[in-house]
């Protein structure tokens, strides 16, 4: 039972990485060890079965989805295990999130191991069925992870650094997640001749063409794949740079400022929302990830400026806190006259 006696401060968690097994959400992480496998079996079907759907092998999109899966779980069962307060709450969105993930991956295996698309595909019943509850997991799972993040924004820790980093990731993957929604309409090509499929990652060509090796992303036109997969792992990225930012600490003085390691977090976290927009912008203007033009390349040389000028702000500033405690600290102590 928690310790009411205690400050707020030392309630909320601390983030620790050396969680106990105990702590863990352990529906997420049962899923994280059945998608670890599901993937090696992918990975054993990509070798021994060459058929292809859009050009590409059938078990290459379960394969992509399994690893992704695997990173969302983790990181969820890991967050979920250090609540204090609200746990329950969170625990049942963990739970949620389970079983909304587990159904998606489901109908994508069962589906590709038939030969099948299953995303956009309402070409039969069953094929539509199939989209229509992927649609309704996904939106349930965005829903539930909405939760765990307002849970997770009023309990982000006691470090203000990881309280940072672990609230601009949630914010920022949920963000990501909706993305997707963007890919689910179909597009003026599909009106005009409609073969059951309704929506599409690719924008200006159709799907399938040339894409980059595994992730399959179009080198021909915009790809709604990208914004999508950036942003829903920021949930991986921005915490794992608090994390290096704090190994960095054991070496680095001006690392050990908590202030110096919140403002680097939030730098990075500004710039990857940023670079989201950016990709999502050249998405939606039909331009392939490895072709910027250059409106492309001037905003993100812009991000990239702007970041490292408030990184080096934020840099000098903990510099001078830095001096001036060292001032204080070696000035001589006069002891007063007596009277």
């Amino acid at each position: 039972m928690t310790d009411l006696t205690r400050s707020p401060e030392t309630r909320d968690p601390d983030w620790r990485l050396d969680l106990p097994a105990n702590r863990w959400h352990r529906p997420l992480l049962v899923l994280a060890v059945a998608l670890a496998l599901l993937t090696v079996v992918t990975v054993v079907g990509r070798i021994v079965d060459d058929r292809e759907v859009l050009g590409v092998n059938l078990w290459e999109k379960p394969l992509k989805f399994g690893i992704s899966g695997v990173l969302y779980a983790v990181t969820w069962a890991w967050i979920i295990g250090h609540f204090e307060r609200m746990r329950r709450l969170a625990w049942w969105a963990g739970t949620v999130i389970t079983a909304t993930l587990a159904i998606e991956l489901i109908l994508i295996v069962g589906l590709a191991a038939g030969g099948s698309t299953s995303h956009f595909n309402v070409s039969t019943p069953l094929n539509s069925l199939a989209f229509s509850i992927m649609g309704a997991a996904i939106t349930t799972l965005w829903i539930a992870t909405l939760i765990a993040g307002i849970v997770l924004w009023r309990h982000g820790g006691a470090d203000p650094a990881r309280r940072a980093a672990i609230r601009a990731g949630v914010s920022i993957s949920l963000l990501g997640m909706g993305l997707a929604f963007l890919m689910t309409s179909p597009n003026a090509a599909q009106l005009a001749d409609f073969q059951g499929i309704a929506g599409a990652h690719a924008v200006g060509v159709a799907d399938g063409g040339p894409g980059l090796p595994f992730f399959g992303w179009s080198t021909e036109a915009g790809d709604l794949r990208i914004p999508h997969f950036i942003g829903m792992h920021a949930l991986q990225a921005i915490p794992l740079l608090a994390l290096l930012l704090e190994l960095g600490a054991r070496r680095i003085a001006l690392l050990r400022d908590a202030l110096v390691r919140r403002g680097l977090v939030l730098v990075a976290a500004f710039a990857y929302l940023a670079v989201v927009g950016l990709v999502t912008m050249q998405a939606l203007r039909a331009q392939s990830i490895i072709a910027p033009d250059v409106v492309t390349l001037a905003i993100g040389a812009a991000i990239s400026a702007l970041a490292l000028a408030a990184a080096l702000a934020v840099v000098a500033s903990g510099a001078r806190r830095q001096r001036r405690a060292a001032a204080s600290q070696s000035t001589p102590q006069h002891a007063g006259s007596p009277s």
